[in-house]
């Protein structure tokens, strides 16, 4: 007597309508699994946004004690970082239109709207190299005086972490071309999400801390 084998859209397989799923060997996660590496995950973030705040508090104690120095020279603003600037807070809309269309379940916007942010984000790191260069065209280096010294330091500071968080992005990006990532069962999207939008933030409160402050 032959039975039919079927295979559902959730990957189980059934003979003659018996589950025959091999749940035993490691390819399918089950709902615990996933809701613990999700709350995992979250824990991670919060830990790293935590400890990101702490580090550029530091920074801005510092640059508030320093600065009332007598030697202290103001720095005038690169004009390229306001191209960064906008290309920053632009990729934070990207990035949350991304994110709605990933808990949509929306795969092709997702995709689209990571890759939109992933173009920005290299877009803010390409025009801060070319601030850097802007100034040191002007002989203003990270000797030259504490202002420049401390824009070099946390504009670099800055920037590596924003380019973890492209790392991060385009990972996301390589799992959501593969369809290896669905709303119920992974966080990554939304952690990656919450970082880039943290990031942003910060160039931001940096800007105005700068030179505005």
């Amino acid at each position: 007597m032959s039975q039919t084998l079927t295979v559902s859209k959730t990957g189980h397989m059934s003979l003659g309508g018996k589950d025959i799923t091999d749940k035993g060997s490691g390819n399918y996660e089950s709902d615990g699994d996933a809701t613990r590496h999700i709350e995992t995950a979250k824990l991670g973030l919060r830990v790293a946004l935590g400890s990101l705040t702490m580090l550029f508090a530091a920074f801005t104690s510092a640059y508030i004690v320093r600065s009332a120095g007598s030697d202290w020279v103001p720095l005038e603003l690169p004009s390229v970082l306001w191209l960064s600037t906008f290309s920053i807070v632009l990729s934070s809309v990207t990035m949350d239109l991304a994110r709605r269309a990933f808990r949509h379940w929306r795969p092709v916007a997702f995709r689209k709207w990571l890759f939109a942010t992933s173009i920005l984000g290299t877009l803010f790191l390409a025009g801060q190299l070319s601030a850097w260069n802007q100034l040191a065209s002007q002989g203003i280096y990270v000797s030259s005086h504490p202002h420049s010294s401390f824009f070099y330091v946390l504009s670099g500071v800055h920037a590596v972490h924003l380019l973890v968080g492209l790392l991060a992005l385009f990972y996301v990006l390589v799992l959501a071309t593969r369809y290896r990532l669905t709303p119920a069962k992974s966080a990554a999207p939304v952690v990656v999400a919450t970082y880039w939008n943290f990031v942003g933030a910060i160039w931001i409160y940096l800007l105005v801390v700068l030179f505005y402050m």
